[in-house]
């Protein structure tokens, strides 16, 4: 019997729970049981019992609670009773008028939060994939393409999918059309090689500024006018090169049998700087470099520099489009140069 006259509960199939007193006011016992009982009594508690207890921690009394989650106080009250019971700890001090978190009950509220975030993930993610959402989005890009662009729709993606995982690769030339038509990456931005093979349908991006350059140590920065191509050929050239079978064999833009082949654009970049050659970058990448000097632009014969520009393209298989998070970065990726292009504009203006 309970101290005040209850019959015994029973949890499990044999076992009877004996009951402590933790509290002279509102006659609230804890069952003492044994460690087969008390696994039984934990399993039992769910999500609602957490929320209820968050609920209560966090409108500090148990009516503003029910408020919250549209429950009545009562039932507030009685489910937080038999959760401190099925728990075996005081979770509230209510020895004053208002209920007040003990510190076993503050530090399991950390957890109680946690849980249930997670659920709503879960959940949020089970609906996500009951409606064609992919599971992990993997994306390959261009080095060329701007990387303040490529953050801002990234940000924007966090926001817009939080439940889905990103994979993101930096890739040049062929390697970046590699894993899209391997099928590892849902779709590519692709910008440094010109050409796509046939199965893959291509999307335009944006188009970015491209220049050659030099050190202004280099002796091709001290020619005046357009250089020709017989004078670039005695000048060592700096080129972009990749490990895919793709673009193994193809040229493009250059103009020297002297070359060195660099597969990282930031190292192509210090060797520039260093005068340890001269090529192609693109404009966004180079913009303090001609602004300070440490950079300076080479005119080349018969291109003009209106025409130097490279298109950025996102590229899929067409048999295997993007799912609804891949087409949507596609096209935040297309908008995000929106912000950007009215703010040069707007410079210019001034």
């Amino acid at each position: 019997m309970w101290p005040d006259g209850l019959p015994i509960m029973s949890f499990g199939p044999t076992e009877p729970i004996q009951f402590r007193r933790v509290s002279n006011r509102g006659s609230l016992y804890f069952p003492t049981t044994s460690r087969r009982s008390r696994r039984y009594m934990l399993e039992s508690v769910s999500l609602d019992h957490l929320r209820m207890f968050i609920a209560a921690a966090d409108e500090g009394s148990f009516s503003a609670g029910g408020r919250r989650l549209r429950r009545a106080q009562s039932v507030i009250s009685q489910t937080l009773a038999n959760l401190e019971a099925q728990l075996g700890v005081k979770l509230f001090d209510r020895s004053s008028r208002s209920p007040v978190l003990t510190t076993q009950g503050l530090a399991l509220l950390a957890e109680a939060r946690a849980v249930v975030s997670r659920m709503d993930v879960f959940k949020a993610r089970a609906k996500g994939l009951s409606d064609g959402l992919e599971p992990e989005l993997s994306v390959v890009v261009d080095v060329m393409f701007p990387l303040d662009q490529l953050t801002c729709a990234v940000a924007a993606f966090q926001e817009e999918f939080p439940a889905t995982p990103l994979r993101l690769y930096v890739e040049a030339l062929g390697a970046v059309l590699q894993p899209v038509m391997d099928g590892r990456c849902a779709f590519g931005v692709m910008g440094s090689l010109p050409t796509a093979p046939a199965q893959l349908t291509r999307e335009r991006l944006i188009s970015i500024g491209w220049s050659f350059v030099a050190s202004p140590t280099h002796p091709l920065a001290s020619l005046k006018g357009a250089i020709p191509a017989r004078v670039l050929a005695r000048h060592r050239q700096l080129v972009l090169t990749d490990r895919s079978e793709l673009s193994q064999g193809k040229e493009f833009g250059v103009f020297s049998s002297n070359t060195w082949r660099l597969a990282d654009l930031g190292a192509k970049h210090a060797f520039l700087r260093a005068g340890l050659g001269w090529g192609g970058m693109p404009v966004n990448a180079i913009e303090t470099d001609l602004a300070n000097g440490s950079l300076v632009k080479i005119a080349i014969e018969d291109i003009p520099n209106a025409n130097l520009v490279m298109v950025m393209s996102a590229v899929f298989r067409t048999d295997r489009p993007p799912g609804p998070a891949g087409r949507w970065l596609i096209e935040h990726l297309k908008s995000s140069t929106a912000p950007r292009a009215r703010a040069a504009k707007a410079k210019r203006a001034r």
